[in-house]
């Protein structure tokens, strides 16, 4: 929870511990991402100040209005004058909030990524367990015949793309204002929320549905919110840090697991199994009395 505390000496290093206390203690930690994470790497966001929709879109509409699915089907040509130059960043790298994710997840603590970015950053940086709410730009395809296209074979090309196969217009996969997520990657994520014995919400301001409406499906006080402006879930979490996603992950995610890691872990594993068994020696006991009745 925010309070009075961040503005004095000391009170970062404090929320830091904290936080490496609460990662310590967790086996199970989905980490939900937006736009903020990725802006260390180049690529701006969306709602800051610098961010893309208050920027000059080049066109004679707004930003806003050309992400959107009805300004696809109207304007392809303006569409993908905007896409290539406000969303594409083929030369964006991994930065330190990506790798720390990645470590995250080898040190076997980190189960899943749900992210509101179409950048593909997170599997650069190493991470497998990555649900892709909005998409990739890495993935493109054709809407007459469904053929996939890379990033590159977009990028190669000038003013509308089209589909080698049929001549239909190619499209990113991508979802734009007026579409709706991929079922399956929403179902995907609320599993995950659910299973969490933590939450990290990074980079975000949590103003875009559905994922701004996730944190219902957490059934715990373990949230902690990482993000360098306020959020409406501030003083509701655990823990809020007011600071670079990146910079507060790379400081309080080790570099390496160490053996008591490790061994809390292998602990923490023979237990679960432990309960898991007693669980169905219980079962089985209730269907063998359920029978003789």
């Amino acid at each position: 929870m925010e309070t009075r505390l961040d503005r004095y000496q000391g009170a970062r290093e404090t929320k830091l511990n904290q936080l490496r206390e609460l990662i310590d203690k967790s086996e199970n930690i989905v980490f939900l991402g937006g736009a903020g994470v990725s802006t260390a790497s180049g690529i701006p966001d969306f709602r800051s100040g610098e961010g893309i929709f208050n920027q000059e879109s080049g066109l004679k509409y707004r930003a806003v209005d050309v992400v959107s699915h009805s300004f696809f089907v109207e304007h392809p040509e303006e569409f993908y004058d905007f896409y290539r130059r406000k969303l594409c960043y083929p030369d964006a790298k991994p930065n330190k909030a990506h790798k720390a994710l990645a470590r995250l997840e080898r040190q076997g603590k980190l189960k899943a990524i749900i992210t509101q970015n179409i950048d593909n950053l997170h599997q650069l940086g190493g991470s497998h367990n990555t649900i892709e709410l909005h998409g990739s730009v890495y993935r493109n395809y054709c809407v007459q015949c469904n053929k996939k296209y890379k990033l590159d074979d977009i990028l190669a090309t000038d003013g509308i793309p089209h589909c080698t196969r049929c001549g239909g217009i190619i499209r990113p996969d991508v979802t734009l204002y007026e579409e709706n997520l991929d079922h399956s990657k929403v179902d995907a994520a609320i599993k995950a929320l659910k299973k969490c014995d933590l939450l990290i919400i990074g980079g975000t301001s949590l103003s875009v549905y559905p994922a701004a409406t996730f944190v219902q499906f957490i059934k715990h006080g373990n949230i902690v919110i990482i993000n360098k402006s306020s959020t409406y879930l501030d003083l509701q979490a655990k823990l809020t840090i007011h600071d670079a996603i990146g910079e507060v992950l790379d400081e309080v995610v080790p570099k390496r697991r160490t053996k008591a890691q490790i061994e809390a872990a292998k602990q923490l594993r023979i237990k679960e199994e432990k309960a898991r068994i007693r669980a169905e020696q219980r079962l089985a006991k209730k269907k063998a009395a359920d029978s003789t009745k």
